[in-house]
This record gives C-alpha cells, sequence and structure tokens, in this order.
C-alpha cells in the first residue's frame, strides 16, 4: 500500500508540474501574440533530452544530480496530496524546511564539477535567493506551527477542514508565502540563477542529454512542491488529489501573471525584496499568532 501511494505521489506530482509548465508556456506566448507549444512539450523535450548524449564532469557531476532530484521527490511525499500521503510522520514540516535545502545543495556539487565561471556564479546567486526566502519561510512555518500546535501536515490539514483555512486565520503569514512563491519557484522576475541574456543558463550551461533532463524534471517537481506546500498550509489541502489541484490552479496563475509582467531583477533587488517585505510581514503574523 506504501509503495503505491509513493508511485501515485510521483506520477501525480510529475504530471501535475508538467501540465502547469506547459501553461505557463502557452500562456505567455499568448500574451505576447503567438500560438505557443502545445501544453505537453515539456514531455517532448524531456524525452528528446534522454536520447541526446550525454558528457559527465566526473562523479560529483553525477551525483550531485541525482541528489537534488531525490531530494525534490523525498520532499513531495511529505506533502498529503488530497488523501495521498506516503510519509505522514509527526515532524513533517519540519522535515520539509531541512529537505527544501538538498536540491540547491545537490545542483551546486554537480555543477561546480566542471569548473565553469558561469555556473559559479550562478550558483552563488541560487544560495544567495535561497538565503532571502529561507528568513521568511521560516517564520511562515513556525507562524503554521505555533497556530495549530503540530508539525504534522495531516493534522494541519484537518484542523483546517474542522474550523477554517489557514489564509484566514494567519492572512499576514499566508500573504508571505505567497510573495515568496515566485522566488522559490525560480520564475521571473526571480530567474538570476539561470538568466541565459547574463549567465548562459548559470548551473545548466554544462548540462547535456539525461543530465539536463533530469534537471527539468527536478525543476517539473519543485514547482508543484512549492505550490502544494501553499495549498496545505493555507487553503485546506483536498479531500482527494482533483480538489488539491484545483486549489493550485488560481495560485499557479497569480504567480504566472507576475512572472509574465515583471522584467528580471538584479540579484541585490531580489534579495532585498526578500529580506524586506515578505519578512516584515511573515513576522508581524508570527506576532500575532503568538499575541492571540
Amino acid at each position: 500500500m506504501v509503495i503505491l501511494l509513493i508511485v501515485g505521489s510521483i506520477v501525480i506530482g510529475f504530471m501535475v508540474g508538467v501540465l502547469f509548465l506547459g501553461f505557463s508556456r502557452k500562456i505567455k506566448a499568448r500574451i505576447h501574440w503567438r500560438y505557443g507549444p502545445p501544453l505537453y512539450q515539456p514531455i517532448i523535450d524531456i524525452v528528446k533530452l534522454f536520447h541526446q548524449e550525454s558528457v559527465s564532469h566526473g562523479f560529483l557531476f553525477d551525483f550531485g544530480i541525482l541528489l537534488s532530484l531525490g531530494g525534490a521527490i523525498v520532499t513531495l511525499l511529505f506533502i498529503p496530496i488530497g488523501n495521498i500521503v506516503p510519509l505522514h510522520g509527526s515532524g513533517g514540516l519540519l522535515v520539509v524546511l531541512y529537505l527544501m535545502l538538498i536540491a540547491p545543495l545537490g545542483i551546486a556539487l554537480s555543477s561546480v564539477e566542471a569548473a565553469n565561471p558561469n555556473v559559479s556564479i550562478g550558483i552563488s546567486r541560487k544560495f544567495i535567493l535561497a538565503l532571502g526566502y529561507e528568513i521568511p519561510f521560516l517564520l511562515v512555518a513556525l507562524s503554521v506551527m505555533t497556530n495549530y500546535g503540530t508539525t504534522s501536515f495531516v493534522e494541519i490539514v484537518e484542523l483546517q477542514r474542522a474550523s477554517h483555512w489557514g489564509i484566514i486565520s494567519m492572512p499576514l503569514s499566508g500573504i508571505a508565502l505567497l510573495l515568496i512563491l515566485p522566488v522559490m519557484m525560480g520564475m521571473k522576475p526571480f530567474d538570476q540563477v539561470g538568466a541565459p541574456q547574463e549567465i548562459s543558463s548559470g548551473p545548466e550551461v554544462e548540462y547535456g542529454g539525461i543530465y539536463l533532463a533530469l534537471s527539468k524534471i527536478q525543476h517539473i517537481y519543485l514547482i508543484f512542491i512549492d505550490i502544494a506546500l501553499f495549498v496545505a498550509l493555507f487553503m485546506g489541502g483536498g479531500s482527494e488529489p482533483l480538489t488539491f489541484f484545483m486549489k493550485m490552479l488560481p495560485i499557479f496563475l497569480i504567480v504566472l501573471l507576475i512572472s509574465t509582467v515583471y522584467p528580471r531583477f538584479r540579484i541585490e533587488q531580489a534579495f532585498n525584496y526578500c529580506i524586506k517585505w515578505p519578512t516584515i510581514i511573515a513576522f508581524l503574523g508570527l506576532l500575532l499568532v503568538i499575541w492571540r
């Protein structure tokens, strides 16, 4: 039974992530007066990459990308997708806080092995952004754990169903998490890590074939995970996967519209943004939960 739940989570996370990525390309194309690729284009791209020649730069180059993808998949297993929760330990939210650091660490280990200066710039930007959004995200997590008195995702979702959504009981914390979602997902105006016009895609500049395919798959899972976190913590999760997906969709569209409208920030602008408004709002949200 557990194996079926694990497989189900992995498949649902991948398919929904692909669908969101396809939606983003299609919607951006229509805004730019283009037709755009089909919704399943990300799958076509990944299949093509698996059939292309791959060049390895060493053990860490191989291990890092696998570590990053593995960290994303394990993180996914702690998040309740409707009634599918393969790993439902009491410390789920705390574990996710640690696991979310594995993906950037794995990419850093893999990319640095190639010794490309564009990679070094991209990795430094990645960790700067991670430092920026981890502070408000930690404050949001503390607010949620304090408000519900638990670190279990399942219990947090059940408590919201018994009363009301977290966005109602903790509006400031929900707003703070929504403000840093584009940063966590690496979408404009916070795509400094792989800016192709500046650093030739940064950490991915040395990836090709299967390595680039695995990097794309990891990115697909992270898109799903970041939005699923918001739905689970502030929108009461879902009674089954379809309801969960319907709640994820408007959040993704909000982030996508922001990404379409705003140009890329400079890295110092992005960092200052993270440690300013999202952090202030998240801190005020934590104080309100404590004093209530």
